[in-house]
């Protein structure tokens, strides 16, 4: 195929894989001219980029969040963002927002997290229909993160809303608008107001481990904080309701994956990584060179915008063995999902946990269901893949352990 490959056009948006494999193929290094960066598309590659933080700077993330060119100076409230900030600055402060993400506090919220999945399958047992990106993608992460950083979760719906335009204004079919969105100015009011009431009266939760400097760490200010908790409500319950909804979605695109799974539920996590790698909830991140550099034969100049592809490099059958097919016996280590060096994705011990305790509990159900193909709606951005809406219709008896998915009714 001729390469007309621009990250933010519809045709990409409607079959990127396509332009991936003829990215690897034949321009592995490309120049993209509408969005004015070079496009990596190799796993070796794009692995080289996340490495080297020396070479590719991430503070092309803060402009493209601030709507501005890769290349753009980050604004003074960008400068200590952990997603933007390179070495030596960004160990501090990732070493101070890591902190509600230990291992033992991941652990420890495992309890809660059945709680909430149980929660939603009483709504799911004997229905004869539901969304399962609502009832699970959606409920159980932002409850969870909510409940992390001590806000109500009778805003749940809220954030989930301002989450929703944010994400479009910055990466969907709403970015390079002028003016600032409603949700944005609800979240700054809504969190800015909170993060003023933890400074004075601090609590066991995330945004008083914000405020407050720790170890010799110098405590984030007020646009910091309020820059990080957007980065927290994209990343750290957008990509979850991503790969929650992908997951089953993708199960049902392979009968045979799901029958395996279902008769063989220690899979799931093996499932989990497998969507992660064939799937993954970000397509793309940004990166700008610090001084010219070479990848692949070709010379990039200093200050240039770049677009590693995450969902490119993971289906790269220089890497995998039959990258296309989806299997959930597959070792897939060496996915760059979540990054890869100093920027490996600080929740990814949550995401998974999240998506494990939900496929355990719905797994059993999920040969009682069809997806509703004329319900199924995307996200609105070309950054960020998954179902937005993926109802699911009851067409099987009850599920006893031991019955083939085809007996249930949903192979085909």
């Amino acid at each position: 195929m001729s390469i007309d490959y621009e990250p933010y056009s519809e045709a990409a948006k409607a079959d990127p894989h396509s332009f991936y494999r003829a990215l690897r193929r034949e321009a592995p290094v490309y120049w993209a001219e509408q969005a004015g960066a070079w496009v990596i598309s190799r796993h070796r590659d794009v692995q080289f980029v996340f490495k080297h933080p020396e070479l590719f700077s991430s503070d092309a993330m803060g402009a493209m969040l601030s709507g501005k060119a890769a290349t753009s100076p980050a604004s003074p409230a960008l400068e200590r963002n952990v997603i933007m900030m390179d070495p030596p600055h960004h160990a501090g402060v990732r070493n101070l927002v890591s902190r509600g993400f230990t291992p033992r506090r991941i652990s420890a919220l495992e309890p809660r997290l059945r709680e909430i999945v149980e929660c939603a399958m009483q709504k799911v047992r004997g229905a004869s229909s539901f969304d399962v990106v609502a009832e699970f993608g959606v409920s159980v992460p932002v409850t969870i993160i909510a409940e992390l950083l001590g806000v109500e979760t009778e805003r749940c719906a809220d954030f989930k809303r301002w989450s929703d335009e944010i994400i479009a204004s910055v990466s969907g079919s709403r970015r390079g608008e002028d003016g600032d969105s409603g949700a944005a100015e609800q979240f700054r009011d809504y969190f800015g107001e909170l993060i003023e009431k933890r400074k004075r009266e601090p609590r066991e939760d995330l945004i008083s481990v914000l405020v407050a400097a720790q170890d010799g760490v110098e405590a984030l200010t007020h646009g910091e904080v309020l820059q990080f908790l957007l980065v927290l409500l994209m990343a750290g319950n957008e990509t979850t309701t991503n790969l929650i909804g992908s997951m089953v979605q993708v199960l049902y695109k392979h009968p045979e994956q799901l029958e395996l799974v279902v008769r063989d539920p220690a899979l799931i996590p093996n499932l989990i990584e497998e969507t992660l790698r064939y799937a993954p909830p970000v397509q793309f991140l940004f990166r700008r060179t610090r001084r010219e550099v070479e990848i692949a034969g070709t010379e990039l100049p200093a200050n240039c915008a770049v677009i590693p592809l995450i969902a490119s490099a993971n289906r790269d059958e220089r890497f995998f063995e039959r990258p296309e097919e989806f299997d959930v016996t597959r070792d897939t280590e060496g996915h760059l999902t979540f990054g890869f060096g100093t920027h490996f994705c600080m929740g990814a011990s949550l995401a998974r946990l999240e998506a494990r305790v939900v496929m355990e509990a719905l797994l059993e159900e999920l040969p009682r269901f069809r997806p509703c193909a004329s319900s199924i709606e995307y996200v609105d951005s070309f950054m960020m893949s998954g179902p937005k809406r993926l109802v699911l219709e009851r067409v099987g008896p009850a599920f006893v352990r031991g019955q083939t998915v085809e007996s249930a009714g949903v192979a085909g």
